[in-house]
C-alpha cells in the first residue's frame, strides 16, 4: 500500500529521497466508463490510481449518493434534482446507458458502495462534497474503516465540522489565494490542500509546504498532458487529478515517480 499524502510528503522532503506522486482519477476512469459509477471507479483502481474522485449528493430521505451534477438529467434518461428525490428513484435510474449499451442498467451508487470498494483495494477517496453533511460523510467513513484512506474536499465551515467529529480524517481545502490559505492552515492545520490552474502559484504552493500539507493539482482538459504533468511535479506537486489515470501513472513510472 502506497504512502498518503502527508506522511509521503514529510518523509520524502526531510530524507532527500525521491518523491512518488499520487495519482486521483477524476470521477472514476470516466472516459470509458459512466462517470461516478462502480466500474469507473473500478477501472480507475485497475489503472494503478492512488485515489478515485466522488462527488456526494443527499437524496431527499438521507442517503449518500454519488453524482456530479445536482440533477439526474445529463447522466440518466430522467430528469430532476437528487434532493428531491428519494433513494429508490435514483436507484431505479441507469447511470450508465448514456456511456453505450455495454454499461446498460448501471446504477448510481451510494457513498458507502464507493468506501467498501475502496477498502477492498487499498485505494484511497477523494471526496468532493457538494451536497452532504459532515456528520453523514463522516459516519459512512467510520463504518468503512475508511479514515486513514479518504481526503474530503470542501468549504472551511465543512472541514471544520468533520475536523471536530473525527481528527483523523484528512482535510483538504482549496488555496484560492495567499490570504485565504493562511488563514485556513491556522484554522484547520489541513493535510492536504486542493490547487487548480488560478490557484497553482509558486506564493501559494509555498504556504501549503510550509504547512506540511501534500500538494494535489487538477491537470484537467486541456492541461492534462506529459508536460502540464511534469510541470506540476517540478513545482511540487505531491498528487494530481487526471481524466487519463493509466496514462498518467505509466508517465510517473518511467520517471520513477509512482510504483
Amino acid at each position: 500500500m502506497r504512502l498518503f499524502p502527508s506522511l509521503l510528503l514529510l518523509t520524502g522532503l526531510a530524507l532527500g529521497q525521491a518523491r512518488e506522486i499520487v495519482v486521483i482519477s477524476h470521477r472514476g476512469e470516466h472516459l470509458q466508463h459512466p462517470e461516478n459509477t462502480l466500474p469507473a471507479y473500478q477501472a480507475a483502481i485497475d489503472a494503478g490510481a492512488d485515489y478515485f474522485e466522488v462527488d456526494v449528493q443527499t437524496t431527499a430521505d438521507g442517503k449518500l449518493v454519488l453524482m456530479h451534477d445536482s440533477t439526474v438529467d445529463r447522466r440518466t434518461t430522467a430528469k430532476g434534482k437528487i434532493a428531491a428525490m428519494t433513494f429508490a428513484q435514483v436507484r431505479a435510474l441507469d447511470a450508465g446507458i448514456k456511456s453505450g449499451e455495454a454499461f446498460r442498467n448501471t446504477r448510481v451508487p451510494t457513498f458507502e458502495e464507493a468506501l467498501a470498494l475502496a477498502h477492498r483495494r487499498q485505494a484511497g477517496i477523494y471526496v468532493d462534497n457538494k451536497h452532504a453533511s459532515a456528520a453523514d460523510i463522516v459516519t459512512a467513513i467510520r463504518k468503512a474503516h475508511m479514515t486513514d484512506r479518504v481526503v474530503i474536499f470542501a468549504g472551511l465551515k465543512l472541514l471544520q465540522d468533520v475536523r471536530r467529529l473525527d481528527p483523523r480524517i484528512k482535510l483538504m481545502p482549496e488555496a484560492d489565494s495567499a490570504e485565504l490559505l493562511r488563514q485556513t492552515v491556522a484554522a484547520i492545520h489541513p493535510q492536504v490542500v486542493a490547487f487548480d490552474a488560478h490557484d497553482f502559484t509558486g506564493e501559494i504552493i509555498a504556504i501549503a509546504r510550509q504547512a506540511g500539507a501534500g500538494v494535489f493539482v487538477d491537470r484537467l482538459g486541456p492541461a492534462d498532458n506529459p508536460a502540464s504533468w511534469q510541470d506540476a511535479i517540478d513545482r511540487g506537486a505531491t498528487g494530481i487529478q487526471t481524466d487519463h489515470p493509466a496514462d498518467l501513472v505509466q508517465y510517473l513510472r518511467s520517471k520513477g515517480l509512482h510504483k
